[in-house]
């Protein structure tokens, strides 16, 4: 079609994908009622049911529904395996579909950052600022920590009044509890914050729900602003390439979007900004469409390379979880409870007439963070505990009494990539993450199926005499150990890194340190792509303090 046939809207600001990230700079950009902002997401609003109540994850997850319905390449660090890569679509993004787990990672990874980029605002101390910006944490919903009736050192890391909610898990479980004083007696000591700057520690995960519902970043950041005239939202608009021209300065200057907008495909204008926040997999994908990108990808699909930019797509980082499961006796499961018609109906009605109970649960309830082996010059390592176990995510629990112990490493060393497969923007990207392709990486997973055994074996889960099912005593050594963690290993959900901002002499970086895309004018990158490392813990909140951080600047044009 003839690009000159195409109805042309105008608006001040484009903000690309409804996500986690997105739907925050939706609201602070159009906080100004002078600024006409144009959020485009290509799922479907977030009115599905189950993206309310916490257990839905369940059936979200795999439902293209709610879900890109991703997969990775065959991957040989996983033994030839190919992985289900879910990636939210619909409002809300990932946090629509995600574990509601709130962590922000370690003082250290924003230090880190900081220094990468020459931008000392990525710093811990100024990134904690941003962080309570949105924050609403159910401990200063008084004024004080209540337990402690302290408002010192609490409100020093943490906020109330924000959009973001945050509140305490509605459940307990005796196996979780016993598994946290096996923890403490190997040296893991208890904590209630993992959000600090040190997670190091064992506790309960704190949620983002709002007493015993979801709270994803739509409910947070968009319903506030929907009746702003100001502010436009569509849905089921997914974006076909970005609108490049010439700039005044012959530099390539991003002028808005073609986007295909409930099968009609419209040219939107962005008189100010166009801001890239369609994720750690889109958001490479749609640069390269877009003729940005490695050139040799770009010229073998027959797409103009308008910036030759080689690691747009490059530097994926996820966090693989390596996934023990041991049975147990003498203890309720999540198992015992789901596998029967009654055990179904009372956790149905604690959940209607009390908000509470297992269909209130985040995929992990109980969490832990600590080191590999003593060498590690901090905690290297994640755990997610559950009183659960199935063979496989999406399949039934099994038919014994079980709890699984996961376990991933906080920085892997490994580096994957995302690559468009076509010039179709409806194909999907070939997603390589190369897990475990590093010794170092390798190291850690089998360190850390040992430790799980350790922790396993300690006086507080004699009770429960539990029995390892997988991955199996009789794999002892590291290589059958890794090996073993290729065979049961998983992503955890946390794509990051594949359009990386640094400093701005650094070649390798796509972006600068306020996240501009270098080579081209008025486009901005704004979700977990812009990420130089990972995040020491769950990525979603980290993704929600970048948007605030990048909306001061957009609105400051900096």
């Amino acid at each position: 079609m003839n690009r000159a046939t195409y109805e042309t809207d105008q608006f001040d600001f484009i903000v690309i994908g409804g996500g986690s990230a997105g739907c925050l700079m939706a609201n602070r950009l159009s906080a100004d009622p002078s600024n006409r902002v144009l959020l485009l997401e290509a799922g479907k609003p977030d009115n599905y049911a189950w993206i309310h109540i916490p257990v839905g994850y369940l059936y979200c997850i795999g439902n293209p529904r709610t879900d890109w319905m991703y997969n990775t390449q065959a991957d040989k660090g996983l033994n030839g395996r190919v992985l289900r890569y879910p990636r939210g679509k619909t409002l809300g993004g990932c946090s629509s579909i995600n574990g509601m787990i709130y962590m922000r990672g370690q003082s250290r990874d924003y230090n880190k950052w900081a220094e990468l980029t020459g931008e000392k605002l990525w710093n811990w101390e100024h990134s904690v600022d941003d962080f309570k910006a949105h924050e609403n944490h159910y401990k200063m919903d008084c004024g004080a920590d209540p337990e402690t009736g302290d408002n010192g050192k609490f409100s020093d890391h943490h906020a109330h009044g924000g959009e973001w909610r945050v509140e305490k898990q509605r459940l307990n479980w005796d196996v979780l509890d016993s598994f946290s004083d096996a923890a403490n007696e190997i040296g893991i000591e208890k904590t209630d914050d993992f959000n600090s700057g040190d997670n190091a520690g064992v506790g309960y995960f704190d949620v983002n729900q709002r007493s015993g519902w979801r709270w994803n970043a739509s409910k947070a950041f968009l319903r506030p602003a929907k009746s702003r005239p100001n502010l436009t939202i569509w849905t089921e608009a997914q974006v076909e390439r970005l609108n490049l021209v010439t700039g005044d300065d012959a530099k390539p200057l991003c002028a808005g979007a073609y986007v295909n907008h409930q099968g009609e495909t419209k040219l939107v204008s962005a008189n100010k900004e166009t801001i890239l926040s369609a994720g750690a997999i889109n958001s490479p994908q749609i640069l390269q469409l877009s003729g940005i990108g490695p050139r040799e990808l770009l010229s073998n699909l027959g797409i103009e390379t308008i910036v030759d930019s080689p690691f747009v797509g490059e530097n994926l980082q996820d966090h693989l979880q390596i996934r023990a499961v041991y049975k147990v006796n003498g203890t309720r499961t999540m198992n015992t409870l789901a596998n029967s018609l009654i055990g179904k109906m009372k956790i149905g009605m604690e959940y209607v007439f009390k908000r509470s109970g297992p269909m209130s649960m985040a995929p992990s309830q109980l969490g832990a963070f600590t080191r590999s082996d003593p060498t590690q010059p901090y905690a290297n390592l994640e755990y997610h505990v559950q009183p659960l176990s199935l063979e496989a995510f999406g399949e039934d629990l099994h038919d014994f009494p079980a709890m699984t112990v996961s376990v991933c490493n906080l920085n892997p060393t490994s580096r994957g990539s995302v690559q468009i497969a076509s010039r179709d923007y409806r194909v999907a990207p070939k997603i390589s993450p190369n897990y475990l392709d590093t010794p170092e990486d390798r190291k850690v997973a089998a360190d850390s199926l040992r430790q799980v055994r350790k922790i396993m074996t300690q006086s507080s889960m004699a009770p429960y005499s539990p029995e390892e099912y997988k991955p199996g005593v009789q794999y002892q050594t590291d290589e059958e150990l890794t090996k073993l963690a290729g065979d049961i290993a998983n992503t955890i959900f946390h794509p990051v890194g594949t359009v990386k901002m640094g400093h701005i002499d650094d070649d390798t970086a796509v972006l600068d340190p306020h996240l501009r895309v270098k080579g081209v004018e008025n486009l901005r990158v704004v979700d977990a792509s812009v990420m130089p490392l990972i995040t020491s813990g769950n990525t979603n909140s980290p993704t929600i303090m970048i948007a605030e951080k990048a909306a001061r600047w957009v609105l400051a044009g900096q």
